[in-house]
């Protein structure tokens, strides 16, 4: 395993330009509204510290947010929320002949499908053919329609922004690049409300803060929104 320090730390990419505005408490405000959520589980977990060789080792276990499974339940879902809310009147409909479509590794591609259905839009999954096929099964049940394209998440990302702009439709990645910036914003600005829920959590145990934090990096925007949201809660410490 290696160990890379971000050079980008504190100041950002420099051909992407810094977004303002983004409000932990307005996710939480848009999650309340909805039945289905609850707060996760914070875990602490003696026996696997045990093993590794550790003091203390919490888990925040994702497996029950909004009944997905997906440890990336909260990104894609409150970016649809907010194009829903956005629009106003009847909430279960307000996004009725709206496709979204985004390329996954099966975790993203639930939210995006979760968010789509209770929104009234439909969902358009793009898999390479690495993607173990339990996510499409997973995907089809929740209404989405997938598509197997590409070797690689890469080539699979290709071709739904190929689809996006050949047939209309919104592309709702989870990373973002030059010129595509604001719905991956609104992702991340929903993977923010796990870390508050962990700053919470620790708030009221009392515990000791972590002295690291191990996040899931793919494209990056998990890490990058959960480590921010840590970091003006907690300071520099944890690494």
């Amino acid at each position: 395993m290696d160990q890379v320090t971000n050079p980008y730390r504190g100041h950002g990419l420099p051909e992407l330009r810094p977004k303002l505005g983004a409000d932990a408490k307005s996710v939480a405000a848009l999650l309340a509204q909805c039945p289905a959520h609850q707060p996760t589980a914070l875990r602490d977990c003696p026996d696997l510290a045990a093993r590794a060789g550790v003091a203390r080792l919490w888990v925040k276990d994702e497996r029950s947010r909004m009944g997905l499974g997906s440890f990336k339940a909260l990104g894609a879902a409150h970016a649809i929320a907010r194009d829903a809310a956005a629009l106003g009147g009847e909430l279960a409909q307000a996004l009725k002949g709206r496709t979204y479509v985004t390329a996954s590794a099966g975790n993203h591609g639930l939210s995006v499908a979760a968010g789509a259905r209770v929104f009234g839009a439909k969902a358009v999954v793009y898999l390479a053919m690495t993607v173990p096929e339990g996510f499409v099964h997973r995907l089809q049940s929740m209404g989405a329609q997938v598509v197997r394209d590409g070797v690689d998440y890469e080539a699979s990302m290709r071709a739904a922004s190929a689809a996006a702009e050949a047939q209309g439709w919104t592309l709702l990645s989870d990373g973002s690049w030059p010129g595509y910036e604001d719905l991956p914003f609104r992702v991340m600005e929903g993977y923010r409300h796990l870390a508050v829920e962990i700053v919470d959590d620790f708030a009221q145990s009392g515990a000791a803060l972590p002295s690291h934090v191990l996040l899931q990096a793919g494209v990056g925007g998990l890490a990058a929104a959960v480590a921010a949201e840590l970091r003006l809660s907690w300071g520099t410490p944890p690494r």
